[in-house]
């Protein structure tokens, strides 16, 4: 940056190439000056700030911050009212504790507020404007998923009657389970879970990984990756067991700030053309240091052998798979549609409603084919037919 008589004005830290801090780190470097000519200062001072910060959509709204790290630091003492530096390249060291753990929350920037950590220099003129530069630095308090509190279990279950102009037309259910709540970037989630479906429509089973950020003022709810299964026609259903989602590239879960917070869940839902999609949440905790027990695999299979889970029959095979025969014929069969599962499901329309054209092959061509008979086969014959007469 250059000001005036300064060719050079900027904050450096010691490691360049840190990806980030967590709490109780030292984080250290220098402010880098480069003049021109002499010039007049009156001080020096490094400062170094963390906060969470809101804001809300409407202008007329007031902001909300909360301080996490407040450091100061003079560089430059003053003796007099003024005095002159004449250097053409001078750096000044500073250098500062972050507090303890439980005290830091990690970084995170979006929409509607952020939560953020610099450090400042600011160079004291005489007579004029003071001057200021500075950098940002990362912060990311260790989340470790191996907590007895991470490893245990979470399951859910939930229904819905589904209806058609005001009349009953049966209900779906979802049942479903992981083996533990902590996951971090790249891990498999395992999900264990039961479709059934009792109405007259095809429904579409579905899991995505979902984020959720709670603002003081205002809350957004984003689909990160997905998971989809087979249609499931009326009268049956589906298992899910050990059916997979991978962990995307995500930040840990934000904990501990009190204006911002940044959730993790496992949605699963049934996709239900002409109505509202049932849908269940199991709550998940992204973290930083990744799960050190067996693996993920061993671990979901485990925690099957003493549930309900194992007593499930095996999955029932897909809707292309079943015999013709064995479809609903008539005017109300529905034609299966391939759902993309965009964000705005439920504005989808009914499903059309006519029958599918059956082909059945038509049987193998026969005809009669005369073979000539051994000299054996004759002799037979003749025998046969002097013993008739």
């Amino acid at each position: 940056l250059i000001y005036g008589p300064l060719r050079l004005f900027r904050v450096v830290f010691s490691e360049p190439g840190r990806a980030f801090y967590s709490s109780g780190d030292k984080l250290s470097g220098s402010v880098q000056l480069e003049a021109e000519q002499p010039c007049r200062v009156a001080g020096l001072r490094v400062t170094a700030a963390g906060c969470a910060r809101v804001q809300p959509r409407k202008k007329r709204g007031r902001s909300q911050e909360v301080e996490y790290l407040k450091y100061d630091e003079d560089c430059l003492l003053q003796a007099v009212n003024m005095f002159i530096l004449t250097w053409e390249s001078a750096g000044f060291q500073f250098g500062f504790e972050l507090p303890p753990p439980g005290r830091l929350v990690s970084s995170f920037r979006g929409k509607l507020g952020s939560v953020r950590y610099y450090v400042r220099a600011e160079l004291r003129r005489p007579s004029k404007h003071a001057l200021q530069c500075e950098k940002e630095f990362q912060v990311e308090e260790p989340l470790d998923v191996n907590r007895a509190d991470l490893l245990a279990p979470v399951a859910a279950s939930a229904q819905k009657k589904v209806t058609c102009m005001f009349i009953p037309d049966g209900q779906v259910s979802i049942s479903a389970q992981i083996d533990r709540k902590g996951f971090c970037e790249g891990e498999d989630i395992f999900i264990n879970a039961k479709f059934e479906n009792t109405c007259s429509r095809i429904v579409v089973p579905k899991a995505a990984i979902i984020a959720k950020h709670l603002y003081a003022v205002d809350g957004r709810t984003k689909k990160l990756s997905a998971v989809r299964g087979n249609h499931i026609i009326s009268g049956m259903c589906d298992m899910w067991q050990g059916r997979t989602i991978k962990v995307p590239k995500l930040k840990p879960s934000l904990l501990g700030c009190d204006i911002i917070q940044v959730d993790y869940a496992l949605m699963i839902y049934l996709h239900i053309p002409g109505s509202e999609k049932l849908t269940l949440e199991l709550p998940l905790v992204i973290g930083t240091i990744p799960f050190s027990g067996v693996g993920s695999r061993t671990s979901s299979m485990c925690s099957q052998a003493g549930s309900s889970w194992t007593s499930f029959p095996s999955a029932p095979p897909s809707y292309s798979n079943i015999h013709r025969d064995l479809r609903v014929d008539g005017p109300r069969t529905p034609l299966l549609h391939d759902y993309d599962g965009t964000e705005d499901e439920e504005e989808e329309g009914g499903l059309i409603m006519r029958a599918p054209e059956l082909h059945c092959p038509l049987p193998p061509v026969y005809s009669e084919v005369s073979t000539p008979c051994s000299p054996l086969m004759m002799m037979r014959r003749r025998s046969l037919e002097e013993s008739c007469i």
